[in-house]
């Protein structure tokens, strides 16, 4: 007869030892759980994005500074000419950025075709009087400016009087905009292909040609905006590699029709064997910058290739005196700075409800950033050089201005995040702050929980309204299924009767 064993006296196996935790471990798991603890705070992109644009606009004052003081000196008798101008036209970004921080969504969609339609008159006009001017030039001779009253054009520049203006980067921002309003207004229509095509690929092929026949690395940032704000709308990938196709045919139309392009080209791709006196010499200049400065630098404001040796060191080059003074120290924090605005940036694309405001802030994001990543890549030679201005930082005061008013409007979508707009609505900051900062913004929809994703990019208000109605017709017929049930009821009771 088979008996059972007791419980007590099976055999039992002894327990494994407890491996112990790794040091490293716990060291990388508390810091990594208190970021995560930071970021998920409702007003997270918020300071982060403040953040990052101060330290930037910062730090490219300081560079300004050091970059142009030895030429200022020699000019002027004065260190401080170029930052003292540089320092204007942040004043004036400043209030541009309080302004556009301030402003509601409906503003910036109403504004849009009136911005795209300026920049496009402003870069007609740069473009014709640019082209007259070189028709009237005597051949061998820099062409001189053809004035048309108070108007003149000189290279990237539009004088109108006692003004200046760069159309091309303002055209950066009117096409961020008006895309963004159009692909909303679509909706889900833009899954069909025909739909682009009017009006919004024939406008963007248009300022295109317009920026690109005077200014190629501008059009090149057009570009990478405008992909990035189709790909926030969810356009298909074909119509991407269709874009990608037709713009490779366009550069290179646009690089033999000019010299200095295809020689930057031409340096590019064999460094080797390029002239390094003449068509090669602010590539490897820039290199030799950089190389000079090593792990550290050799101190701010102790660079020597900004005496003269190295051409716009002030703007297109002026990563490479930040590399020569600060070394690969200092590189690390520029990239690093630019990189958490890009993380800010998606971070504020990802959660704001509105898809206008979604689409916007990726383009803004992608411009700025692809920009930076443009002007560095050239510098230290892994792109060609294309003369493009690095964000916040480069001598420049309409690309100033205009990277600082993109950064407002960021600044007010990141304040309409869902959480954001509930903490700030449960605890208001006091009447004052919101008259002289910024004004409450509005509360999500109420199908919108704390921390839950946003609604689709397209339809998501006619989604939520769909799904409403749906639900109150289940309701309505959950209703009448309980009247007949009621009413049958009733006629077997009177049978039963």
């Amino acid at each position: 007869m088979k008996t059972e064993t007791a419980v007590e006296d099976k055999e039992i196996p002894p327990a494994p030892a407890p491996t112990p935790e790794p040091a490293t471990g716990r060291l990388v798991s508390g810091p990594l759980a208190a970021l995560r603890g930071l970021l998920d705070r409702p007003l997270a992109s918020y300071y982060l994005l403040l953040a990052s644009i101060g330290l930037l606009l910062i730090f490219g004052l300081v560079m300004v500074f050091s970059a142009t003081s030895v030429e200022n000196f020699r000019q002027s008798g004065s260190a401080y000419t170029s930052v003292i101008k540089q320092s204007g036209w942040a004043v004036v970004g400043l209030l541009g950025f309080w302004v556009c921080q301030r402003l509601p969504m409906r503003t910036y969609r109403a504004v849009s075709r009136v911005v795209l339609a300026v920049c496009l008159l402003l870069m007609v006009v740069l473009d014709v009087l640019g082209f007259l001017s070189a028709l009237t030039a005597q051949p061998g001779s820099s062409p001189a400016p053809l004035r048309l009253g108070p108007l003149y054009a000189q290279e990237l520049w539009l004088y109108i009087g006692p003004f200046q203006v760069q159309p091309s980067e303002l055209a950066k921002l009117g096409l961020v905009l008006w895309s963004a309003d159009v692909l909303t207004r679509k909706g889900t229509k833009i899954a069909n292909w025909r739909e682009l095509i009017t009006p919004l690929f024939p406008v963007a092929l248009l300022l295109f040609g317009l920026v690109g026949y005077s200014d190629f690395g501008t059009m090149t940032c057009l570009f990478v905006l405008f992909l990035g704000v189709l790909w926030a709308a969810g356009v298909r990938k074909r119509i991407f590699a269709a874009l990608l196709g037709a713009a490779a045919v366009g550069m290179t139309l646009l690089i033999i029709n000019a010299d200095y392009r295809a020689k930057r080209l031409t340096v590019f791709l064999d460094p080797a064997h390029a002239d390094r006196n003449a068509d090669a010499y602010q590539f490897f200049q820039g290199l030799y910058a950089i190389a000079n400065g090593g792990w550290f630098g050799v101190g701010l404001g102790q660079g020597t290739s900004k005496w003269g040796l190295l051409p716009n060191g002030h703007n297109d080059s002026i990563f490479a005196v930040i590399g020569e003074e600060l070394g690969v120290v200092g590189c690390v924090v520029l990239l690093a700075l630019f990189a958490v605005f890009a993380y800010t940036g998606l971070r504020i694309a990802r959660r704001v409800e509105h898809p206008f405001r979604r689409l916007v802030a990726t383009g803004l994001t992608c411009w700025l950033v692809g920009q930076a990543m443009i002007n560095i890549g050239g510098v230290i030679g892994i792109m060609p050089m294309t003369g493009v201005p690095l964000p916040f930082i480069s001598v420049g005061g309409t690309a100033l201005v205009v990277a600082l008013v993109a950064a407002g409007i960021l600044t007010s979508f990141a304040r309409a995040e869902p959480d954001a707009a509930r903490a700030l609505h449960a605890r208001p900051p006091r009447r004052w702050v919101q008259l002289v900062w910024a004004p409450l913004p509005p509360l999500p929809h109420r199908g919108t929980p704390p921390g839950a994703d946003a609604p689709g990019d397209t339809g998501g208000r006619a989604k939520n309204a769909g799904a409403r109605a749906t639900s109150a017709g289940a309701r309505a017929k959950s209703a009448g299924g309980r009247a007949t049930s009621a009413s049958g009821r009733a006629k077997s009771a009177g049978r039963d009767r």
